[in-house]
Formats: structure tokens, C-alpha cells, sequence
């Protein structure tokens, strides 16, 4: 699964630009499933298993990662952005990125520390004060290679930090992709629906089409959430930790999940003698938020993976985190299907 990994992090696929990303999972599971693409985007998937359950059961992801937009050109050819998706201004400041359809690359710069007031100093950067820089002369030749509206991804490397840790952008939500993959090509016990959601990252957009469309009774949310298990955090800010297992949420800020299939997890994680863990905080939110309000109501619970630089080019996740998070999801998901 590392390389798998590793090919769905290192393909570009921000919110709304998600073909490159929907291609590469096709390519991966088109043997194993039937498939369609709704009109948003999304990639809807049915694998049959040894048996029909009495409820309906859909396990999802979302292909789209966070990055920045171009928004204007600027006399001098820097160009002017935008966020889309949640991005701390700092982690974007001195990186290197790749622009538009043509891949330019080009680096995000701000004015130099010695023209700033001691102010400007003291405060965190804002978005509306950088640019990036792709090395043109001038605005008509940023034109020539450049357009709004043109797509800005981060370039970053797939990095194996020691024995045990893994570092790239896009690993929310790419690692539970790559779970996902993984149970579709693999025998399944029962009939289960398998969704890659389009638009998570700019309101859980892609999630509201697709789970009206499947129209679940249960739902499985695989994630990628926040870790804060540096030195200097302690208490609940530490949210979860690397190596502790995957994390399972009673409640973030956009849902309120089932008891009962929380309460499962943990059970099945002490049964099978899976390290697991739960979020310390009531901090984020994942496409389980609009999925658990769709139509008559679905039983949702969120499965994450520990990430520390979360919505940063350089995401840290613990590889034995994503083995035991697959581990737990084979498991729950057909404990689920038998309640």
C-alpha cells in the first residue's frame, strides 16, 4: 500500500480539479467493481460481495487536497492567489509550486523582512500580502504561460521519514483512498458502496450529491485528521498522536457520531487487539458532516489516520497508523453490516 500511497499523493487534485486523481483510482479499480462519475464529479462505486446485507452500507473518501487558486497578475508577473481549502498562511511562504495546467513552476514570496514594520513582523503573514513569483518579466509574459483561475499545487516530495514515517502533501485525504482501494481489490463479505468525494475541502460538497445519490443507511468515513503530538503540547490540544492507532471521533464541529458504532470500534479494536484511539478535542469536521444529514438520516462514524502539518506540504503520518486503520476498517465495516 506504500506505493500506492505514494502515487495518490503525488497526483494533483485540489477542490474542483480532481480528474487527474478520479483517473488514477479508476485505473486502480476498474477490475475489481462497477463504477460511474456523477455530474459533480464524484466517483460512485458498487462492489459485490458474498452476500446482501439488509442495510445499505457506503465506505468513502475524498480525492480533493488543498491548494491555492490564481487570482490576478500583477504588472511585474507575480501573480496574485487564493486559498482553497483551510491553509495557515505560514506553511506557504518559500514554497515551491507547480501553476496551471502546464505545471510552471514558480515559488511563494512576500516582501522582504527588512521592509516590514516592526508590526508587520510581529503578526502572522497574510495571504493578501504574498505572491508567487514564476519567473517572468512582466505581466504579459506571465500571460503567455498563466491564467486565472489556473490551478496552484504545492510541490512536494513523497519522503520516508526513518523506519516508520511517511511525509507528503495530499495525504489527507489520499490516505483513505488508498484504503479504499485496497478493501475494493480485495474479496469483501457483503454488497458495499464505495464513494471518492470531490470538493470535501471547500464545504463538503461533493459528499451532499453523493449520499443523496447512494442513499446509505450506514456510513464509513475514512480520513486523515490532526495530530498536535509535538513537544510542548500536552492535554487535550495534543488531539491524537502518531503510532497510537487510527481515531475514532465521538464528535467534531460538524457531526455528532452514532454511539453505537463508536462504541463498536473500540470494541472491535480491544477484540483484535488494535491500538486505537479517539480526538481529545472537538476540533475539525470531514464529509461525515453532510452524509449523516442526508435524506432520512445515515449511522456515519469517521476513521481517521493521525497526520501531523495537516493542509501543509508536508503531512508526517505514521505507516503503522494506516496498516491498523485498514485493519479496523475491514473489520468494522463487516461487523456493521451484521447489526
Amino acid at each position: 500500500m506504500r506505493e500506492l500511497l505514494k502515487e495518490l499523493c503525488l497526483a494533483d487534485g485540489i477542490s474542483g480539479d480532481e480528474k487527474a486523481v478520479r483517473e488514477l483510482i479508476i485505473d486502480k479499480i476498474k477490475d475489481f467493481c462497477e463504477y460511474r462519475t456523477d455530474n459533480l464529479g464524484n466517483l460512485i462505486c458498487f462492489k459485490k460481495g458474498r452476500k446482501t446485507p439488509d442495510k445499505k452500507l457506503m465506505i468513502c473518501a475524498h480525492m480533493d487536497e488543498v491548494g491555492l487558486i490564481v487570482t490576478g497578475i500583477q504588472p511585474d508577473g507575480t501573480l496574485l492567489f487564493g486559498t482553497v481549502g483551510g491553509i495557515d498562511p505560514s506553511v506557504i511562504i518559500g514554497r515551491q509550486v507547480r501553476v496551471g495546467a502546464n505545471k510552471i513552476y514558480g515559488v511563494a514570496g512576500s516582501a522582504a523582512v527588512h521592509n516590514l514594520s516592526k508590526e508587520q513582523r510581529e503578526k502572522a503573514p497574510e495571504i493578501s500580502a504574498m505572491y508567487i513569483d514564476i519567473g517572468a518579466a512582466d505581466k504579459e509574459e506571465a500571460e503567455k504561460y498563466v491564467s486565472l483561475g489556473d490551478c496552484i499545487y504545492f510541490s512536494s516530495e513523497f519522503t520516508e521519514l526513518g523506519e516508520n514515517r511517511l511525509k507528503s502533501k495530499a495525504v489527507d485525504d489520499r490516505a483513505g483512498c488508498a484504503m479504499m482501494i485496497e478493501i475494493i481489490r480485495s474479496e469483501i463479505e457483503y454488497d458495499t458502496y464505495f464513494v471518492f468525494n470531490v470538493q470535501e475541502e471547500i464545504g463538503l460538497r461533493g459528499s451532499r450529491v453523493s449520499a443523496f445519490s447512494v442513499d446509505p443507511d450506514f456510513a464509513v468515513v475514512l480520513e486523515a485528521t490532526t495530530a498536535a503530538d509535538i513537544d510542548g503540547v500536552s492535554g487535550a490540544k495534543r488531539v491524537c498522536a502518531l503510532g497510537n492507532g487510527p481515531v475514532v471521533s465521538f464528535m467534531d464541529r460538524s457531526t455528532v457520531y452514532d454511539k453505537e458504532l463508536y462504541a463498536l470500534a473500540f470494541d472491535i479494536a480491544a477484540e483484535d487487539d488494535i491500538p486505537c484511539q479517539t480526538k481529545t478535542m472537538i476540533a475539525g469536521g470531514n464529509d461525515a458532516g453532510a452524509i449523516h444529514l442526508s435524506r432520512d438520516g445515515v449511522r456515519t462514524i469517521a476513521v481517521s489516520v493521525p497526520c501531523r502539518y495537516l493542509h501543509s506540504p508536508s503531512c508526517v503520518i505514521q505507516w503503522s497508523d494506516l496498516e491498523n486503520s485498514l485493519k479496523l476498517v475491514k473489520k468494522l465495516t463487516q461487523r456493521i453490516c451484521e447489526l
